[in-house]
């Protein structure tokens, strides 16, 4: 490794950045942070035809429990984070909640995940994975009777711990 360009966990501009001092791409270096409890909350919805909904919630879709295997899709997609995002740091999560609320007005279902850490870094990229999985999840198992389901509204809702504090969004998600 060429380490003359290269100051740990500082980026070109002077920030935390994963752009070196001569601008290549590095993974961020989080050696010097203290580890926090980090908790982020991630959500994103599916809208479908209505009938597709109601396939969803009575469980007959003929590939079996929609939401129970979307779940479980989530959580194994929050723990593979970093094998899906280059440059995201591999962490040990100690606790990911996902759940799922159907909304018959839209006729569309919100997927929400909670994610935490004991760690250098937050998990914000994993809480937006779990959703995204989650999700495509739902689009793979209904795809035979509804590819028209629109995935929208995916974002962070809360993030707390670590150097820079608490955050939350300040509007929920359109529904």
């Amino acid at each position: 490794m060429d380490t003359k360009n290269y100051t740990p966990g500082d980026g070109a501009n002077g920030g935390l950045t994963h752009f070196d001092t001569a601008g290549q791409a590095h993974m961020v270096d989080v050696g010097a942070k203290d580890e926090t409890h980090r908790v982020a909350v991630a959500a994103g919805r599916i809208g479908m035809k209505p009938e597709t909904l109601a396939i969803v919630l009575s469980g007959s879709a003929k590939k079996g429990d929609v939401l129970g295997i979307a779940r479980i899709a989530a959580i194994m997609g929050a723990k593979k984070t970093s094998d899906l995002i280059p440059l995201c740091h591999p962490l040990a999560l100690t606790r990911v909640k996902v759940e799922f609320q159907a909304d018959e007005t839209s006729s569309s279902i919100l997927c929400t995940a909670q994610v935490e850490t004991r760690g250098k870094t937050g998990v914000e990229m994993e809480a937006l994975t779990a959703v995204q999985v989650g999700l495509l999840t739902i689009y793979d198992m209904c795809k035979a009777v509804d590819r028209g389901m629109v995935m929208t509204d995916v974002r962070v809702l809360e993030k707390r711990g670590g150097k820079s504090g608490d955050w939350n969004a300040d509007v929920e998600p359109a529904r």
